[in-house]
């Protein structure tokens, strides 16, 4: 067998003849070649892979994804096999015990079959009694002498026995095990043949009781004990089912079918009763006795005893003495008291079951289901026509003495016995018109109508004329069906049945014979998708009881009633346009309306609907426009609505579409209760023409939810979003408008624009459709925003609008809701006073004078007015502008984003998310802030050779002391208990911990167990809501890490990607808008502390780099490629150059790209034209001491101007060359400092705050001083829209990342489940008892422990550059997170801080996906033992690098050595430590470590 790999595709060769393709992987960049060398590292386990940019690491074979033995083998994967003692799939190598036979089971072996158990004996047992089990188990592995096999009994376990392939085991005692379920007869467990804690072999085993059997079938208990699946034996004198040989002794037994050579085996010699020797039936009311016949009773001879008949009568179970009369051989007859029966109902049939009991509640058993039947003959007969047609068996006689019924023939007294029944009696006839063409169906109710079909078959006549009883309608006596005969118009008269020997009867209702014409049609056309309600004009046509209409070939459903005047019916469906004729169907009688056909027209079109919102009030003007509008009858705008029990109380029972012939049609309803539990609301619309309707938005309740939104256009129906171009409705909350005044009328000078305060005003209509009223005059609304509405009253005093009131009312109208906000009062201007003309002269005089003094103050004062109303007239303009242009500037953002974002989609499914491999992965999760190397080498020194070997020997040594818990533990302990060993050193030596036992996860978990115990014993007894808030132990420190190991395969699959596409989407909005290089603040951004307020005249510019080979030459050159990138006018050549790296290493790992700081940027232009563009040079205008960095607008570059990458010239070298070294931390490069170098500060887009010199005294002009004052009054809120754009664009990439994190749709990872059930046992363990104390357990050791730290720093997962304004935002998307998992109540105010008032409504929502998340695992199946220690076992192996495990013990040992003497004397001080020689195991390892002799 060979592996020949033709990357990127790896194909395996089996028997040299046939191939199949074993694994594919893509490597290295697309369409890059592949060396032909391939490594196999030391462990055979990793290919290594080069190109000529990278080196993959490629594993060899995936064997621990395979969960069992079965998938394993089924694979057929010919590096994997399953290695039993284990209980997982590895290569060969990995399991320990390969080399012996039946130890690794491989696929292409022949005969290699997974360990099954072949056979049981025996294959159950009574749960009664202890006993032996025997399992053959074939190639049953072999152990070593100290190691055995154990049986798992369900929840028991049992030391096994092996022989060769059998294995015997004592099953549980009666005490071990579970209960049997209600209703059976044995409880089926899990039989596991177990090594350790692996199942080998695994099957079901069944323990039974004979005491139940018997219980299961109450009517037979002796055949269900000896028919039972089990060994049971039946002990008919005691009533007992037994397991075993025999009854007790003395008593006969009757054995089990599955006994062989017993004569008394099976139900046939059951004691049983057979069936009953008396009649069937017996009549209510007449004694009866009943005798049945019964066998097998020489069971009990000798053995007297009393026999009782038992009747389950409706509410009783009477019981009546017997007797029993022997007969011939086994047979007898078993005697009932006589009994006279009175059900308490009254039923014509009432089947009783009956069954014999022996003794003392001893049941015999019923050979099949025994019953009885009381009949009563007054039920059901109810006149003596029918008493005569009962069955003639009953015995039943019409009797006339007394009140007259149908009696028992013996209880009736003979004189009183009726042999003729009486003249008929017609109580009903329906119809009572028909058509002259006769063939109508009419139906006559009555009593004594016949005993059978043949008495009245020529009986009947109509109107004088003869009608035809049908068979197959006629009911005994009370009901005829006759059709009648033709007959001239005009015809009528009574109904007559005339029966044999009888007087005729005759009715009181007459019947008439009447036309039927047909005159007129209402609408004549309609569309062919039907629903069109038609009407019929015509005569007479509530003629017969069976009328239809058709319109062509096609019914026409009637809607009732049906009128003398009037028909009313709806359209069926058509194929397609034409003419149909109308006919009306009167029984066998058709009418036709030929001369005014129905016209079938092309189905209603709908291409515009807007507006597409509305309030919850409804009334909002929708205008539909189409094609054909004009032939639809009743187009209906309705909205379906989930609703609460409040709302549905709202909701009317569906219409009844019946109405009273001459009444006019009743309004449709606005709401109507469906089935389903939905509520529709409907509005009707008005046809304004064939190509336009206006329809008013249905008001709905207020918490009720829209499902649908939709048009009905007679039958065709049209969802909103289709008519208006998939735009889908939208219903806002209700306006609330503040009263004018709230003392008093409100007062109004004319000429002034009255303000109205309120919420939501604009969200679901305009201010051209809003209508203000004040009394009877209009105010004109002039703008309308989120929260104020201005409007122009009239310049007048309007009357009051109903002329109740003396002032008029103000009332603004938004739709269907009409607010009145209070009265209104106008302020009428005085009138003057009748002043003298002299006095009115010297006034004059007077005034002028003062005005003359006052007239420049005047004349300044209204000047500054003038102009500070003008500058909030204009700020209110400018808010009312960003408010309204806050949802276009989103969607436009959230477009040009998604395309981003598909682009890289289809990026990233070539060159692949760039994850960190694992073991830089757990380095920087472990050892946050050390860079890449946080463990340093060993033996760096000279002469340190001779050393190394006896500290690797203490080393291993120290490593397998690690093994013992108890020295663990005791470390664990000493340690933390050490007041100079910080929490800085907790966590170290915890991460040590981990890395030193990442080989052995199981007993790691272990540990991380005992002591989360040891830490919930110690919080229960101070504040349990504490524990795990911090990382202030070496617990929480380890807990950490096991979470960092078990989720990265998550992360890697399910949370990377959302969390990739997050990071990149922020990094492409800040990257859209100006950064500031020196204080870090961007415009664009979710940190308000990081936001840059100022506005800044920025441009795009795309720019053309130069790369490959021809990138040195002519930029015409063409072997050199263009690769666009977008940047912009303000940027500063650093972070161009940043930009231009990653657009030209796009798909290239941040620490495989060179640093931006050992390269220049190069423009060139022409053919000879290059300049090095820097942020400082020569040009880099200064002034005022404040120097500002050089930008592309600096330089003038043009868009579409051509750069190039090229190495800084004192660093030399090719850039291919300047890759990062392997220990890079990956985190950021610092931001230009604004500090001072020769007493110039550096600024890029904005100033920061310049300190007050004393040096530099000036005097500003006034016009100077104006300008600084009105830039400090500056509103800073508008641009905190800036906020709220950034926030509305990248909300789908948060919600995506906080769905995949706190989604259970894919299974939820094994270690968080596990976790999770270990915390709910704790709880239950120290009686926790509060939910919110459970909840803040499980919010503290996963979501803020693991993926808050996850989310604001990704670096820890990817290997990519996070900058400080994308660090920023991550904060505030971690906070959110935060707060969401809390679970207090989350709060906001005025004082808030802004990066919570972003959030505060998708917070409430966030809160619920953390408890449907919780939920969700809690309710999904427990996490089992053995399946947490096998995905512990496969994760084990993803770290086997033993330097390194190495380094970590050396370094472990620095800390011990720290504490040495500490450690020693716990260890001494401990009686089970003495007894290990831990201390002393210690000391040999400091020996060997430190290279000291030591007295042991």
């Amino acid at each position: 067998m060979c592996f020949p790999l033709l990357l990127p595709f790896s194909t395996v060769f089996l028997n040299g003849s046939q191939s199949q393709v074993y694994h594919s992987q893509q490597v290295g960049p697309p369409g890059s070649a592949i060396s032909p060398d391939l490594l196999v590292d030391n462990s055979s386990s990793h290919l290594y892979v080069l190109t000529a940019q990278q080196v993959d690491r490629v594993p060899v074979a995936a064997c621990p994804q395979l969960p069992d033995c079965t998938s394993c083998l089924q694979a057929r994967d010919p590096l994997c096999g399953w290695c039993i003692l284990q209980g997982r799939c590895t290569r060969k190598g990995q399991c320990a015990r390969a080399a012996q036979p039946n130890q690794w089971l491989w696929s292409y072996e022949e005969d290699s079959r997974c360990l099954h158990v072949q056979s049981l004996l025996p294959a159950h047992h009574p749960r009664q009694e202890e006993g032996q089990v025997t399992l053959s188990v074939p190639r049953l592995p072999t152990l070593a002498m100290d190691e055995y096999f154990h049986c798992a009994f369900g929840g028991y376990d049992s030391l096994a026995q092996v022989e060769g392939p059998h294995v015997a085991c004592v099953t549980p005692p009666q005490d071990q095990l579970p209960l049997n379920p209600p209703g059976t007869d044995h409880i089926t467990l899990s039989l596991a043949l177990m090594f350790e804690d692996v199942a080998i072999a695994v099957t079901n085993f069944s323990f039974y009781d004979c005491s139940a059997v018997h219980a299961l079938e109450v009517a037979a208990p002796c055949r269900a004990c000896v028919s039972s699946l089990w060994r049971c034996h039946w002990c008919p004198q005691s009533s007992r089912c037994v397991y075993g040989e025999h009854c007790p002794e003395g008593e006969r037994t009757i054995y089990s079918t599955q006994e062989v050579d017993v004569q008394m085996r099976g139900p046939g010699v059951c004691p049983q009763v057979e069936g009953l020797a008396s009649p069937l039936l017996v009549p209510v009311g007449w004694e009866s006795r009943l005798a049945l016949r019964v066998r097998n009773l020489q069971h009990f001879r000798g053995l007297p005893a009393s026999y009782h008949c038992w009747l389950e009568l409706p509410g009783e179970l009477r019981r009546l003495p017997a007797s029993l009369e022997e007969t011939t051989g086994d047979a007898g007859l078993v005697y009932c008291q006589a009994q006279q029966f009175h059900p308490p109902m009254a039923q014509r049939e009432l089947p009783v079951p009956i069954y014999v009991t022996r003794g003392e509640g001893q049941r015999l058993d019923n050979a099949r289901p025994l019953h009885v039947t009381l009949y009563d003959c007054a039920v059901g007969h109810p006149d003596c026509s029918h008493c005569q047609a009962a069955n003639g068996s009953l015995g039943c006689l019409w009797c006339s003495h007394g009140q007259p019924a149908c009696l028992y023939g013996p209880l009736c007294p003979p004189g009183a016995v009726e042999l003729l029944c009486p003249t008929p009696t017609i109580d009903m006839i329906e119809p009572l018109t028909g058509p002259p063409e006769g063939g109508l169906a009419l139906t006559i109710l009555g009593s004594n109508l016949g005993r059978d079909f043949a008495d009245v078959q020529d009986a009947v006549s109509v109107a004088g004329q003869p009608c035809n009883p049908d068979p197959a309608l006629y009911r005994t006596s009370a009901r005829i069906v006759c059709v009648t005969s033709p007959a001239p118009k005009g015809t009528t008269g009574p109904i007559q049945v005339a029966i044999k020997s009888r007087p005729p009867g005759i009715s009181t209702q007459h019947f008439t014979y009447q036309d039927p014409i047909l005159l007129s049609l209402s609408p004549q056309r309609g569309p062919q998708a039907g629903g069109t309600q038609l009407t019929i004009h015509g005569q007479h046509l509530q003629t017969g009881g069976n009328v239809s209409a058709f319109v062509g070939s096609q019914s026409c459903p009637i809607q009732e009633p049906v009128c003398p005047e009037a028909i009313v019916c709806h359209t069926m469906p058509q194929a397609g346009p034409g003419e149909a004729v109308v006919r009306v169907v009167f029984g066998q009688a058709q009418r036709t309306l030929g001369a005014s056909p129905f016209r079938y027209t092309a189905n209603p079109q709908l291409t515009a609907a807007e507006p597409s919102v509305s309030f919850r009030g409804g009334g909002r003007l929708i205008r539909v426009r189409g094609q054909d509008l004009d032939v639809v009858r009743r187009p209906l705008l309705s909205v379906w609505l989930e609703s609460t029990a409040e709302a549905q109380a709202t909701g009317n029972q569906p219409q009844d579409l019946r109405r009273d012939c001459g009444a006019p049609a009743e309004p449709p309803q606005a709401c109507v209760q469906l089935e389903g539990g939905l509520l529709q609301c409907s509005t009707v619309c008005s046809i304004n023409s064939s190509s336009l309707l206006l329809c008013q938005s249905p008001a709905v309740p207020d918490d009720a939810r829209p499902q649908r939104v939709f048009f009905s256009l007679d039958n065709v129906l049209v969802d909103f979003a289709n008519a208006s171009g998939g735009q889908d409705f939208l219903y806002q909350p209700n306006p609330r408008l503040a009263p004018l005044s709230r003392k008093g009328p409100a007062r109004l000078k004319p000429g002034n624009v009255l303000d109205v305060e309120g919420e939501g005003l604009n969200l679901g209509i305009s201010k051209e459709e809003v209508r203000v009223h004040i009394g009877d005059g209009e105010c004109l609304v002039k703008t309308l925003t989120l929260t104020h509405l201005y409007c122009e009253p009239p310049p007048r005093v309007p009357q009051p609008a109903n002329g109740s009131s003396a002032l008029p009312q103000f009332v603004v109208q938004m739709g269907n809701l009409r607010l009145a906000l209070g009265p209104v009062q106008y302020e009428a201007e005085p009138a003057p006073p009748a002043f003298p003309v002299e006095a009115q002269i010297g006034l004059g005089i007077g005034a002028a004078v003062l005005t003359a003094a006052v007239l420049l103050l005047t004349l300044m004062y209204r000047h500054k007015s003038k102009q500070a109303l003008r500058d909030y007239q204009k700020v209110l303009v400018q808010l009312e502008n960003l408010e309204i242009g806050v949802g276009d500037q989103c969607r436009k953002e959230f477009t040009d984003l998604m395309t981003e974002m598909t682009d890289l989609s289809s990026d990233l499914e070539t060159s692949g998310i760039p994850f960190l491999d694992y073991r830089t992965y757990t380095d920087r999760v472990f050892f946050p802030g050390h860079g890449g190397c946080p463990l340093q080498p060993m033996f760096e020194g000279p002469g340190e050779e001779g050393h190394r070997v006896p500290v690797r020997q203490g080393l291993t040594q120290l490593s397998n002391l690690l093994n013992s818990k108890l020295f663990l533990l005791t470390l664990i302990h000493t340690l933390e208990e050490q007041p100079s060993f910080s929490q800085r050193d907790r966590c170290h030596v915890a991460s040590l911990l981990s890395l030193a036992l990442h080989g052995k996860l199981e007993y790691l978990t272990d540990i991380m167990k005992t002591l989360l115990g040891d830490l919930a014993a110690h919080y229960v007894h101070k504040n349990p809501k504490l524990m795990l808030r911090r990382t202030e132990t070496m617990v929480e420190k380890l807990l950490t890490n096991w979470l960092s190991i078990c989720l990265y395969t998550f992360l890697r699959e399910v949370a990377g990607e959302p969390l990739y596409m997050l990071l990149r989407a922020i990094q492409y909005q800040v990257d859209k808008g100006p950064v500031d290089a020196v204080t870090g603040k961007a415009k664009r951004t979710l940190n308000d502390s990081r936001l840059l307020r100022e506005d800044m005249d920025f441009r795009p510019l795309t720019l053309m780099v130069l790369v490959g080979p021809g990138a040195g030459g002519a930029s015409g050159s063409s072997s050199a490629q263009h690769v666009p990138a977008r940047v912009l006018d303000t940027d500063t050549i650093t972070q161009v150059k940043e930009k231009v790296l990653e657009q030209v290493y796009k798909g290239t790992p941040f620490s495989q790209r060179p640093s931006v700081h050992t390269l220049d940027l190069e423009w060139r232009s022409g053919l000879a034209g290059h300049l090095t563009l820097s942020d400082e040079d020569l040009t880099s205008v200064t002034q005022n001491h404040w120097k500002r960095l050089n930008t592309l607008q600096h330089y003038k570059v043009p868009d579409g101007a051509t750069v190039r990458l090229i190495p800084q010239l004192h660093n030399g070298g090719a850039v291919s060359q300047s890759l990062a070294q392997s220990c890079s931390s990956g985190e950021n490069t610092p931001m230009l400092e604004d500090g001072e170098e020769g007493g110039v500060r550096l600024w890029h887009l904005v100033k920061g705050t310049e300190e007050p010199d004393g040096n530099k005294v000036r005097r500003s002009s006034l016009r100077e001083r104006e300008r600084e004052r009105a830039r400090a009054k500056a509103i800073p809120e508008i641009y905190l829209t800036r906020l709220l754009s950034m926030k509305g664009t990248l909300q789908k990439f948060v919600d995506d990342t906080f769905q995949a994190i706190l989604s259970v749709n894919r299974p939820v990872p094994i270690a968080v489940k596990y976790l999770f059930d270990f915390l709910d046992e704790l709880a239950e363990k120290h009686g926790i008892e509060d939910p919110e104390t459970l909840h803040i357990w499980k919010t503290n050791s996963l979501l803020l422990r693991f993926w808050v730290n996850t989310l604001k720093n990704p670096q820890l997962i990817f290997d990519v550059r996070v900058s400080d304004n994308v660090d920023a935002i991550l904060a505030v998307i971690a906070q959110t997170f935060i707060d969401s998992c809390t679970v207090s109540d989350h709060k906001v105010g005025r004082d808030s801080p802004v990066n919570k008032l972003l959030y505060a409504r998708e917070i409430p929502r966030y809160k619920q996906m953390v408890e449907r998340y919780y939920s969700d695992i809690r309710q999904s199946s427990p996490a089992s033992y053995q399946e947490m220690n096998s995905a512990l076992a496969e994760l084990s192996g993803n770290y086997t690098s033993a330097p390194h495990c190495l380094e970590a013990l050396q370094e472990l040992y620095n800390h011990i050595h720290r504490y040495y003497d500490q450690i020693i004397n716990a260890l001494e001080g401990d009686p089970v430590g003495q007894k290990m020689q831990l201390a002393c195991r210690l000391q040999q390892i400091a020996a060997l470590v430190e290279n000291k002799v030591t007295d042991l």
